[in-house]
């Protein structure tokens, strides 16, 4: 397993060691005792989540307000999406900044998401279907939105024409009006 970093330091892309021959592969898509020696810090999982998407479905930008915020390790086991993360953390050199990475099924490539950043994510393929792991349990009363398209975000999405969006995503709220971390 790789650790990389991204421009926003504490997202990270988790790269694994694929062992391929004729036969096909084999790669270690989690070991506690690695993941936590790569992003510095103690992690406990409580929850798997199993999502599928169509081609042009955008999800997000989701994240949970304390006290039960969730990090998230995402996966895309089936096709390809492009996976943004959005640093909401006032107190960060970073706020208000994103990044993302196209996760495939091809790459095996995995990204760390913590507390603190918004996620989404758009399908680049017919249909891709998502792994992802999270540190506390979803409370919807807790959960909020932050509009996809948001101009002062400025998402560079790889997207031609309008994506799909769910009722919930349409009617997010904007940036300038969300509730943020400290």
């Amino acid at each position: 397993m790789h650790v990389i970093n991204m421009a926003i330091p504490d997202v990270k892309i988790i790269k694994p060691t694929v062992f391929r021959d004729e036969r096909g592969f084999f790669f270690e898509s989690f070991n506690q005792k690695k993941f936590e020696e790569g992003i510095g810090r103690k992690v406990e999982f409580v929850q798997d989540n199993h999502s599928r998407s169509s081609k042009g479905v955008l999800r997000g930008l989701h994240y949970q307000l304390p006290p039960h915020a969730q990090g998230k390790l995402v996966r895309c086991v089936i096709g390809e999406v492009f996976d943004v993360a959005v640093d909401i953390r006032r107190s960060s050199p970073t706020f208000g900044k994103w990044v993302g990475i196209a996760l495939s099924a091809e790459n095996k490539r995995q990204l760390w998401i913590p507390e603190g950043f918004a996620h989404g994510f758009l399908t680049l393929s017919d249909e891709a279907e998502l792994l992802y792991k999270t540190t506390d349990y979803w409370f919807k009363e807790l959960e909020q939105s932050i509009y996809w398209n948001d101009s002062e975000l400025k998402i560079d999405w790889p997207l031609q024409g309008t994506p799909s969006l769910s009722s919930k995503d349409l009617q997010a709220g904007y940036f300038s009006t969300a509730q943020f971390f400290n």
